[in-house]
């Protein structure tokens, strides 16, 4: 089946889309765990079917090749079923109860009292380019979402057009399967569609996946409002990777053939894409990198993007980083070959925010450090970031002050491993301070994704049959109960 590119949503149609999102949220909401976990296998089943049709699509629209796409839609399903998995036993739901206590030590009885997570409402997702299965149309913050109990308005992204349409009739098909209230799933197309959506009062918060630009002016509308909502947004990372001097000495060049590996990864169209090293002045890795061929080019994933890339280099450049290898093209129309750029830290230290941000694409700038005071200084120097990576030994003295530094700058820390590949998993955390997301408290990857749009609520000396199921007493929902698990 052929599929159309979608055409710009009109006003007329946005507004019946998001009267159908708010009517929906009324009856979705009150859906029972079973019901809704039931709603994400029945929309994993369907796209896992549907293979065959969307990873060509992707293939012709993203230049991502087939194997890459096919472990993307597998991820994108395993997500969908283990966040049904977590609601299924409703941990997602923090439940709490506390119940009455007479001789309650405050000085006055304790009421009953009882405590649990509710949906936000309709949830405006900003889909991604580079992840077109796992952060666009079905991707994390949508399956969140709908994990929660929100019907989900999906902002399409104009690099991948035609497979958002043709993965959208997939979950839109998966919801009539499953019997989900109209309304509950689906796309609007065009850059001021979102804007308008995201400053409508009956979108209640935001999810976003892009860069730092977009989702600040993205974040500003949605805070700006009568009514602030809470705006969820991945921006920008830059992922340095520190490498001690005892590291260096003891595997500088297992560590410099992983660095390649993983920064040139996808073309380094990744979030999580390492674009700094930090090495000792004189290091072996640097030797490494020298004598290194790099893999040739790929096509990035759309012409945006690539241009990005090349003022990024160029800035670089313009800042005083040293050329250390490339390909003969770097600049390529199609397909810039990876870079490894070098400079010295004094130099970055003078200019950090011309020569820390993120560059999207296969670059990377190696940083040399004269000693650990100046090491420590220069991990000071970096703003938010989703990731930062330790390649250490093990017993450095420094370890301890650098890891509580890097804490305070990353959302996860890695000890020699490198941050391209984020698993779903429960205990993931993929945000970090500003400029790596708008709200560093919260994770976009992994089960606790689903936090983002839910609010509590609590119940008050509330008779048994008008609590919500999970907050009664052997309901079979994950609880806290006079402070115990």
């Amino acid at each position: 089946m052929t599929i159309a590119p979608p055409e710009t949503t009109t006003e007329e149609t946005l507004d019946k889309t998001l009267a159908a999102a708010e009517k929906a949220a009324a009856a979705y909401r009150r859906w029972d765990r079973a019901d809704r976990a039931r709603l994400l296998r029945t929309i994993a089943d369907a796209l896992d079917a549907a293979a065959q049709q969307l990873v060509p699509i992707a293939q012709e629209e993203t230049h991502l090749d087939e194997g890459r796409l096919r472990g993307e839609l597998t991820r994108t399903t395993f997500q969908l079923r283990l966040f049904a998995e977590t609601i299924d036993n409703g941990a997602h739901l923090d439940a709490r109860i506390d119940e009455a206590d007479p001789d309650w030590p405050m000085g006055a009885p304790r009421p009953d009292l009882r405590r649990a997570m509710r949906p936000l409402g309709p949830v405006l997702v900003f889909s991604a380019s580079n992840f077109p299965f796992a952060f666009s149309t079905a991707g994390g913050d949508t399956a969140s979402a709908l994990a929660a109990g929100c019907p989900v308005v999906v902002k399409a992204h104009r690099g991948h057009p035609r497979l958002t349409e043709a993965t959208a009739e997939v979950v839109k098909g998966a919801c009539v399967q499953a019997g989900a209230p109209d309304g509950t799933f689906a796309v609007i197309v065009g850059t001021e569609s979102g804007r308008i959506a995201v400053q409508d009062p009956r979108v209640k918060a935001a999810g976003f996946t892009g860069s730092i630009s977009g989702g600040r002016a993205l974040f500003d509308l949605a805070t700006s409002r009568l009514d602030p909502i809470p705006f969820y947004g991945e921006l920008g990372s830059n992922n340095p990777v520190v490498v001690t001097a005892a590291a260096d000495a003891e595997r500088g060049a297992e560590i410099a053939d992983e660095f390649v590996g993983s920064f040139t990864m996808g073309a380094g169209q990744f979030c999580t894409k390492p674009g700094t090293l930090l090495v000792p002045v004189g290091s072996r890795v640097l030797d490494r990198l020298r004598e290194t061929t790099l893999p040739q080019g790929a096509p990035m994933l759309n012409e945006g993007i690539r241009d990005g890339y090349v003022t990024e280099i160029t800035k670089l450049r313009s800042n005083g980083a040293e050329v250390v290898i490339s390909g003969a093209e770097p600049f390529s129309e199609t397909a810039p070959d990876p870079i490894i750029h070098r400079i010295d830290a004094v130099e970055v230290l003078e200019r950090p925010d011309d020569l820390l941000g993120e560059c999207f694409g296969p670059s990377t700038l190696v940083i040399e450090y004269t000693d650990e005071s100046q090491l420590l200084e220069l991990v000071q120097a970096y703003t938010g970031q989703l990731t930062a990576s330790l390649q250490a030994v093990g017993d450095e003295e420094v370890l301890p002050e650098l890891l509580d530094t890097l804490a305070e700058v990353a959302g996860r820390l890695l000890f020699n491993q490198w941050p391209t590949g984020v698993s779903v998993t429960h205990a993931q955390q993929h945000g970090g301070p500003y400029p790596a997301s708008t709200a560093a408290g919260t994770t976009s990857v992994g089960t606790a994704a689903i936090e983002r749009f839910l609010r509590p609520v609590a119940y008050q000396g509330m008779p048994e049959h008008l609590l919500p199921t999970e907050l009664v007493v052997g309901s079979g929902a994950t609880q806290m109960i006079n402070g115990r698990r």
